[in-house]
């Protein structure tokens, strides 16, 4: 009963790094291979990548942006490396001291994943109105 356990804790990371092919993830593609539609970024790279752009294009730091959102300055750095899923609040909160509010960091957002996927942006989906219209 000597069976040797490793010390080691075998760690399986959420996204695999260049060259390394994490656990689900399709085969390289093989030269004249037909590739596959390449997968829709991460909402919180997006959401991070807006904080980002905004913050530097104000050119304020990040100490600066947290201190005035009242979140802390790692987790802030996280929210923008997309390392974490900001709750609204925290994302609302970041939006304000960036001076925007809440649905422009959402607008930006969508027009991030739209510009990154090569999407055509969509009108609202309306759902069919049921009874009579009439008309004079």
């Amino acid at each position: 009963m000597s069976d040797k356990v490793s010390d080691e804790a075998r760690v399986i990371p959420l996204r695999p790094g260049p060259g390394r092919a994490g656990p689900g993830s399709p085969e390289p593609a093989r030269p004249g291979a037909p590739r596959s539609a390449p997968a829709e970024p991460l909402w919180r790279d997006l959401v991070g990548d807006v904080l980002r752009r905004e913050r530097q294009a104000q050119e304020r730091t990040l100490r600066d942006v947290a201190d005035a959102a009242r979140i802390s300055l790692p987790y802030l750095s996280e929210i923008e490396r997309g390392r974490k899923e900001a709750s609204s609040e925290v994302l609302a909160a970041a939006a304000r001291a960036l001076g925007l509010d809440l649905g422009d960091l959402l607008s930006r957002t969508r027009s991030e994943l739209v510009r990154r996927t090569g999407a055509t942006p969509r009108t609202a989906h309306r759902a069919p109105r049921a009874g009579l219209l009439l008309a004079a």
